[in-house]
């Protein structure tokens, strides 16, 4: 089964009987890829958490037309907000891998960190965009994640709003495994370094701004792994 996204589908029952045209990319690869006709149905999501089962009623290649027959609100599959903070890898592919993976896996919140040992200062967020989407298409989640312009470190530790708030660094001061201080229910922030680390007054600034610092196993961890591990632990804490 294919998933495919029309934002512009918003309400529930309302929705049932109106027409919708799939934009232009999500319009071809329906038609001219996937071969679907007039009369075919279709799933599709706005990802705000709804699905909705339409009917083809004109197979253009560049505005497909369909009916909506159907409108179903999907539970989150995790009862927390899921905040990833990652500084961009030098590599991109790496970056790219790392934000098809978490949202696969269900983070809610993807922020890119500009941080003082930050190899990579500029990032292309609509080509994330696209990654992004075709991974939350591809594992069938209802729910897009939120991508966030790339941010200054320290902007962005100081506007955090989240229940819980972890920095996890290689430094070998006092921390304890992230699976161990996860609170179940609570919106959920954790702040991943680039390749050579936070500095040391970056982690400093966190601790002073109520971050707790943790660690992600005995491994010491890429940078796109961690991210990785860190959603996945935060998932898994809170089905």
């Amino acid at each position: 089964m294919y998933l495919f996204y029309s934002p512009n589908i918003k309400g529930k029952e309302e929705e049932i009987g109106r027409l919708y045209c799939l934009d232009e990319e999500e319009s071809g690869h329906c038609v001219r890829v996937l071969r679907y006709t007039i009369g075919d149905e279709i799933l599709l999501t706005n990802g705000m958490g709804m699905t909705y089962t339409g009917r083809i009623t004109n197979p253009n290649p560049k505005h497909c037309e369909f009916e909506v027959l159907m409108a179903e609100s999907q539970k989150r599959h995790h009862e927390a907000y899921i905040h990833i903070a990652i500084a961009p890898t030098k590599n991109v592919e790496r970056m790219e891998w790392a934000i098809e993976k978490c949202t696969e896996i269900g983070v809610d919140e993807i922020t890119p960190l500009l941080c003082r040992f930050s190899e990579r200062k500029q990032l292309r967020t609509d080509r994330l965009q696209k990654i992004l989407l075709s991974a939350a298409k591809q594992s069938l989640t209802p729910y897009l994640p939120k991508l966030n312009e790339l941010t200054p470190y320290n902007h962005f530790v100081q506007s955090a709003k989240e229940e819980q708030k972890f920095i996890a660094h290689c430094y070998k001061d006092d921390k304890r495994e992230l699976k161990d201080e996860l609170k179940p229910q609570k919106s959920v922030l954790v702040l991943i370094g680039p390749e050579g680390d936070f500095s040391e007054q970056e982690v400093e600034n966190a601790l002073q701004l109520g971050f707790v610092p943790v660690s992600l196993g005995n491994s010491r961890l890429r940078t796109e792994t961690a991210a990785i591990v860190a959603c996945h632990t935060a998932v898994l804490m809170n089905e």
